[in-house]
């Protein structure tokens, strides 16, 4: 018997059933909670006066945004600038002094970091620190009061646990398997079209691509040529010639990604050539839960196709996986659309389209659970860097209105009080 265990396992079950979610839900259980407050007010006084023998009018309230202090940025190699700048914004606006580790597998940028950047900005609260894994695990051993890393679950591990020894605040910004489900309520050539572009843009080096399909076998029998349309029309008969289709960073993960192109079975591309690091687009059908291609993220080229039978099937295949960083749904059905938002959980949602969220500052970008924690972009990149503190200013004077607050608590001051807070308050001090 394992009662902890039993416990969190009702809890996580409850939970995965949808019970929390309803607003309704919510809503009885804080009014719950108000009960017990009013219910058991004169029994939690006598308690907290056997542990502990145990007001604020007139004060100014607020929350002042200060900066960190001295923050560690580390950026990853598939957007090498837009990666950097973005929380770089964030962290000179909140005031912080920076530390910025560019990825060294990019090297072209890394050099234009290391030696341009610095002209440009005040050397004495900011530094570029180049170099690989070594340089970046040393760096990781010095204090800083806050990171911001970018980049694989594996690694983010590595910093969180460096991070933890100096009890440093994180930001983790990973990545993960991101799913689409395609309803069989929609057009195929429009999500065809929509996919084949967020899935081979920058040849699929993108944290929040969409990285395999759910759908029907009959969706993907109209699916695979709508794809296979798109893919000619955006990049030609032969891809390896267009310029609009990128290439693999280097040869490491090129060969990592041509050992997933054995996975299921090519129904359209798979061809690849080693001195250009080129892959082409690809889909993969026949593929199973188990393959390599459906254990990590892929991030390239290369699109899964895994059937399921029903919407159902669709929710409890990705609930079963890690939540990732992005999810998105096609369907002309707001129905399917509003139940994939309300049964799932990731760092974004989209339907009927790809990453475009990431265009509009009003939103932020973020993961949840293993593929991240903590968001920016726009404002919430100020408020990411900035330590929210909160202030309350109380006036030297009026000294006859706070007496009432001091023991001995007379029935008279403590009738008192009770009005000061308010006839619906409970607030215990």
């Amino acid at each position: 018997m394992d009662p902890v265990g039993d416990t969190l396992q009702r809890l996580r079950e409850t939970f995965r059933a949808g019970r929390t979610q309803p607003a309704e839900f919510r809503a009885a259980q804080l009014e719950g909670l108000g009960r017990f407050l009013r219910d058991h007010k004169q029994l939690l006084q006598e308690a907290l006066a056997q542990d502990l023998h145990k007001l604020t009018q007139l004060d100014s309230a607020f929350i002042r945004k200060e900066p960190f202090g001295l923050v560690l940025i580390i950026t990853p190699w598939n957007y090498p600038v837009n990666l950097t700048l973005l929380p770089l914004v964030g962290a000179l606006a909140a005031g912080n002094c920076v530390v910025l580790k560019p990825s060294e597998i990019s090297k072209g940028t890394e050099k234009v970091l290391a030696e341009v950047l610095p002209q440009y900005l005040d050397q004495s609260c900011f530094a570029v620190m180049p170099g690989g894994p070594k340089e970046t695990g040393q760096l990781l051993e010095h204090k800083f009061d806050y990171i911001f890393f970018t980049g694989s679950p594996r690694v983010g591990r590595i910093v969180m646990a460096a991070a933890a020894k100096h009890l440093t605040p994180v930001t983790l910004e990973l990545g993960g398997k991101n799913p689409c489900y395609v309803d069989d309520n929609c057009d195929p050539q429009t999500v065809a079209n929509r996919l084949a572009f967020f899935r081979y843009f920058n040849a699929g080096q993108t944290c929040v691509a969409p990285d395999y399909v759910l759908c029907s076998p009959k969706m993907q029998e109209r699916l695979l040529p709508a794809l296979q349309s798109a893919i000619t029309r955006f990049y030609g008969e032969d891809p390896r010639s267009s310029p609009d289709l990128g290439r693999i960073i280097n040869e490491k993960h090129f060969q990592r990604l041509q050992g997933l192109l054995g996975c299921g079975r090519v129904a359209i591309g798979g061809q690849s050539d080693e001195s250009d690091r080129y892959i082409a687009p690809t889909v993969l059908v026949d593929v199973q839960e188990t393959e390599p291609v459906m254990q990590e993220e892929i991030f390239g080229p290369i699109l899964p196709i895994v059937n399921v039978r029903s919407l159902d099937e669709a929710i409890d295949f990705i609930k079963r996986r890690e939540k990732p960083l992005a999810l998105y749904a096609f369907s002309n059905s707001n129905q399917v659309v509003n139940e994939m938002l309300d049964r799932t959980s990731s760092g974004s949602f989209t339907s009927n389209d790809g990453f475009v969220n990431l265009t509009l500052p009003s939103l932020p970008l973020g993961g949840v659970g293993n593929s991240g924690m903590g968001r920016y972009h726009g404002k919430y990149s100020f408020d990411t860097f900035s330590h929210h503190r909160a202030c309350l200013l109380s006036p030297s004077g009026l000294e006859k209105l706070n007496e009432i607050r001091y023991p001995p608590y007379t029935d008279r001051n403590q009738q008192l009080i009770r009005w000061a807070l308010g006839s619906q308050s409970c607030t215990l001090l």
